[in-house]
């Protein structure tokens, strides 16, 4: 072996041996922190959020995005960002994954732009499902963080969500959390189950996380057409709410927004059009669908330009209201239940 080999292995061997040094072995993986047992003999959630006293705290604001709090390290609760400049900013802060507990589906691409993955886990106004807090924990526990958590206004449903992570991450009381979501987020008192799947419901064990299979999608689909119905009505009672209100926001449902809304809705009626049970259902029953569909991009259109200053909108946003309506009636007189 020439000099200049023995020298080349030499320093190969001395290069391997550094790096092992700088990496060692069988580190342990940080343990997971115990999450508080549910509280008890809690009657009123709401009330119990004022039990562990917080300093006054502002919420950052930008022209698209509102009500951002910096939880922790690893907890960022807010609304839903608007924009590309506002997937910037969260990706600014630090944030590599955002989840989503609103029901319209997130803007991937530009967060995937930023580095940033999305997780969809919408929830309700009611609380949050087993299903969901299993999904939610699982996302906390084995997606990489720093996290921002949103919904619409990011101040009811978003705030519980980031709740969980606070809770299976962060390892804090549940008072703490039901505080941070009253006297920081704005969690209103309209939305009790919010505050007591938080106070008293369970966070799933590690084990139980650990062994469920799911692949954290960046949009939840309709797993069925019943679900997907399910979905609309909701949506469709909440309209009807703000129909009723000049399209304003409803004072006792403060999170209700009708472009949003409206989103949703023409979300789920175009995702029903498109499913196979209904490509094999009679012509009227494809054609009210199809209609159902259409109208609701009306209305999501119409809403859209009134919450732009289109004044005008407001008596065609009320027309395509009437009609998906009326539309939804003929259809559900011949086939609901049938």
């Amino acid at each position: 072996m020439t000099l200049s080999r023995i020298l080349l292995l030499t320093a190969l061997i001395a290069l391997a041996a550094c790096q092992k040094e700088q990496e060692p072995a069988d580190v342990e993986p940080a343990s997971l922190p115990t999450v508080e047992a549910p509280l008890q003999g809690v009657e009123d959630a709401y009330a119990a959020a004022e039990q562990v006293k917080l300093e006054e705290r502002a919420p950052q604001e930008w022209d698209d995005l509102h009500n951002v709090y910096k939880l922790s390290d690893n907890i960022i609760s807010g609304s839903e960002p608007h924009g590309d400049e506002a997937l910037k900013r969260i990706s600014e802060m630090g944030v590599k994954t955002i989840v989503s507990v609103d029901g319209k589906v997130p803007d991937q691409k530009t967060a995937a732009k930023y580095g940033m993955r999305y997780i969809h886990v919408p929830i309700h106004y009611s609380g949050i499902s087993e299903d969901e807090m299993l999904r939610l924990t699982k996302a906390f526990r084995e997606m990489e963080g720093p996290f921002f958590v949103h919904c619409f206004h990011g101040k009811h449903r978003g705030p519980a969500g980031a709740a969980v992570g606070r809770l299976a991450l962060d390892g804090i009381s549940r008072g703490q959390a039901l505080a941070e979501m009253r006297q920081w987020c704005g969690t209103a008192a309209h939305y009790p189950g919010l505050y007591g799947v938080i106070a008293t419901g369970e966070v799933p064990a590690a084990e139980a996380t650990a062994s469920f299979e799911w692949d954290f999608p960046a949009a939840h689909t309709l797993s069925n057409f019943r679900e997907a119905m399910v979905d609309s009505a909701r949506c469709w009672d909440n309209l009807k709410l703000l129909y009723a209100n000049e399209w304003k926001p409803d004072p006792e449902h403060p999170d209700l927004d009708a472009v949003n809304e409206s989103d949703k809705l023409a979300q789920f009626m175009g995702q029903c059009a498109g499913m196979d049970l209904v490509k094999d259902k009679p012509e009227d029953f494809r054609a009210w669908m199809e209609a159902s569909a259409v109208g609701s991009k009306t209305l999501q259109a119409n809403l859209n330009k009134l919450a732009g200053g289109d004044a005008t909108a407001l008596e065609t946003a009320n027309a395509a209201f009437k009609k998906l309506g009326k539309d939804c009636k003929s259809c559900h007189g011949q086939y609901r239940n049938n």
